[in-house]
């Protein structure tokens, strides 16, 4: 086997390397690893793959090097280092761990994460750029020597189900077993698949060191924290951070590489999407893709009561027959657990009380041994160990800020099938049929609860790529500040702005049956500031686009798209939860605001004009087609329009 690797290595050329240098590779990798080690990666027949863990190797310069397989031998091993390393400590429940990033690595590092582009690439002043050459030389410098005294581990990844066209392998390598430990939970075991590419030069690859620690086993070095993304070799460089959304490379790093993939593919999208399955009638389930910007519904959404979830976070979408299928890129979640308790979060509060393997984040740990955190159910005791070390109330930080017990973005990591809801299509090779699409921002005063587009293209242009949401003063800072989120994918965005929504509307140009195209709205206020629809309504709001997308349900035409009708929702609020649904209700929640759309339009299409100069002129005709048809309708009508204005019975569609 290993004469086989060698002649492979032999006989190919890694991105212009030369032959003298692969040898060296090799030669490296055979110094450094012990043999059971070297086996194990030189069974995978990739020169390239080779290539890249020998260059770490020698640049990192570990203590020891551990490959894993996909075997349940390997993966124990990974996930005893956690603890055995400190990265993770053992709670009271079986299986159960914590784990703790740095006070001030705590979240993703937006100012130092960047693209890595070489003269004359320009992607859009939304990006965050650095040349590529000196990029690279300066992230190498930082991870010179970073792994001395401790271990690499070489881990493999699929995202996407295995063994089908939505899979694209990984190879992970860091110095943190609790990264290694997270992406065992979060993704499909990729070691067989890289067996089976051969040398094929198509994966992606991660290189992470957490850099010298501190007593307390946290990155010591936080101002050197960089995370560098090259799109042209699909690679991504981080150094000197533990926090997973910097160094899990196959979250939301690997969908900055799956959306370039996908622009230069064709034929396919990487979105910010949830993926789950609506029950309709007969036992019917309708599949739908969902984009959600944060504190705006998604994973509420994902979670409703008597649905199924496929995935909460990341979803590839492909066309095939005519039809759009969606796949989870993952096969865990890694959620923010502030606020998740036994009332309305009861899945996720069954799994993290149920012994198995679980992982928190930055939470508080009682003496007991018992996780504590912002929002549950139970009263947080006075004293424990958290995110800042040894914590008592009333503790202050050297800023002199209190110090919450629990961190606000504390996390928890769990498989999806340790869910009773999990669908059982999560794992199925040709994903699921997408019937329909769901935007959903935070507004206070313009869309409507829940409203279909009048066509794709006028969904992805008047919901997804007009997404916003509003701040809120508990939270963000000063209230009903809108931010503007494409998708919810603006943070992830890997190419200009104008090309992605060129992408997604090229998309869905000449399908037999496109997904259907819905906005939500679950934060519409009265004049008062009173919410005019509860939590658990966003159910029936569900079980109405399922109806839509069968054709089972009629609906009225506004000037943005088409809404209920008043007795279908009265119907399916008598049916989904036992609650009388008012007409005055409805005439509140679905009539027309004009001037707020109005007022929407000119926001989006400024902020197109500013920052996209790529748009496609079909993003602009659309939003006058809709302004023309707001303004008709408040010559007619007035500037707040009741549905019973727009139609009769028999123009109902």
């Amino acid at each position: 086997m290993r004469q086989t690797a060698v002649a492979h290595i032999a006989a190919f050329i890694v991105s212009g390397v030369a032959l003298r240098m692969v040898s060296e590779y090799n030669q490296i990798l055979k110094e450094r690893l012990d043999n059971e080690n070297y086996e194990k990666l030189a069974a995978l027949q990739n020169p390239k793959l080779h290539a890249f863990v020998a260059d770490y190797v020698q640049l990192c310069n570990p203590d020891t090097i551990f490959v894993g397989t996909d075997s349940a031998e390997d993966v124990a091993y990974t996930r005893r280092r956690a603890v055995e390393l400190g990265e993770e400590l053992p709670l009271a429940t079986e299986g159960h761990t914590v784990h703790y990033d740095g006070y001030y690595d705590q979240a993703r590092d937006k100012e130092n994460t960047r693209y890595l582009v070489t003269p004359g690439v320009d992607l859009g002043e939304h990006l965050n750029t650095i040349d590529k050459e000196q990029g690279v030389r300066e992230v190498r410098d930082y991870l010179r020597g970073g792994m001395e005294g401790k271990e690499m581990f070489v881990r493999f990844f699929c995202l996407g189900p295995r063994n089908s066209e939505f899979a694209i392998p990984c190879v992970q390598v860091t110095d943190s077993a609790y990264v290694a430990h997270s992406e065992d939970i979060l993704y499909r075991p990729g070691y067989e698949t890289f067996r089976a590419i051969g040398d094929s030069q198509d994966f992606f690859r991660f290189i992470h060191s957490a850099g010298p620690l501190t007593e307390s086993n946290t990155s010591e070095q936080v101002s050197r924290r960089r995370i560098y993304i090259d799109l042209e070799e699909n690679l991504v460089y981080s150094a000197n951070t533990q926090y997973a959304g910097n160094t899990v490379g196959l979250k939301k790093l690997a969908l900055r590489l799956a959306i370039n993939k996908a622009d230069k593919e064709g034929g396919w999208l990487a979105e910010h999407m949830m993926l789950i399955g609506v029950h309709g009638p007969g036992g019917r389930v309708s599949y739908f893709a969902g984009a959600f910007p944060s504190a705006c519904g998604k994973t509420s959404t994902a979670m409703v009561p008597g649905e199924t979830i496929v995935g909460d976070d990341i979803a590839y979408l492909r066309r095939r027959g005519g039809r759009v299928w969606g796949a989870n890129v993952e096969n865990g979640i890694f959620g923010i657990i502030r606020d998740v308790n036994s009332q309305n979060d009861p899945v996720i509060w069954n799994s993290l009380h149920t012994p198995g393997e679980v992982i928190f984040t930055n939470i508080l740990v009682a003496p007991d041994g018992a996780p504590h955190w912002l929002g549950m159910d139970e009263g947080c005791p006075n004293a424990g160990r958290n995110h800042s070390g040894q914590w008592r109330a009333g503790d202050t930080d050297p800023d002199g800020n209190r110090i919450t017990p629990s961190h606000k973005n504390a996390r928890y990591t769990i498989r999806l099938d340790s869910l009773s809801n999990c669908d059982p299509k999560l794992e199925a090779p040709e994903g699921v049929p997408v019937a329909g699409i769901i935007y959903g921002g935070r507004d206070s005063d313009t869309w409507v609860p829940v409203e279909e587009s009048l066509d794709w293209a006028h969904g992805i242009i008047t919901k997804g790529a007009s997404l916003e949401s509003e701040t809120t003063s508990a939270t963000l800072g000063a209230e009903g500040v809108r931010k503007f989120n494409l998708m919810a994918i603006l943070d992830f965005l890997a190419i200009p702005l104008g090309r992605y929504v060129r992408n997604n509307l090229e998309f869905g140009r000449n399908l037999e049956k496109p997904p259907l195209v819905f906005g939500v709205n679950y934060f519409l206020k009265d004049e008062d500031g009173n919410y005019l629809n509860s939590t658990a309504d966003k159910r029936v709001w569900l079980k109405w686009m399922e109806l839509r997308v069968h054709g089972s349900a009629r609906a009225i035409e506004t000037p943005t798209g088409l809404i209920p009708r008043y007795e279908t929702l009265r119907e399916l609020f008598r049916e989904a939860l036992k609650k009388e649904y008012t007409r005055t209700e409805y005439m509140q929640q679905f009539s027309t605001r004009v001037a707020q759309h109005l007022e929407k339009l000119e926001r989006i299409e400024n902020i197109y004009r500013k920052q996209a100069p790529d748009a496609p002129a079909q993003l602009y005709e659309i939003i006058a087609a809709q302004r023309r048809r707001l303004e008709e309708a408040r010559a007619a009508h007035g500037d707040v329009i009741s549905p019973d204005c727009f139609s009769t019975p028999d123009e109902m569609k």
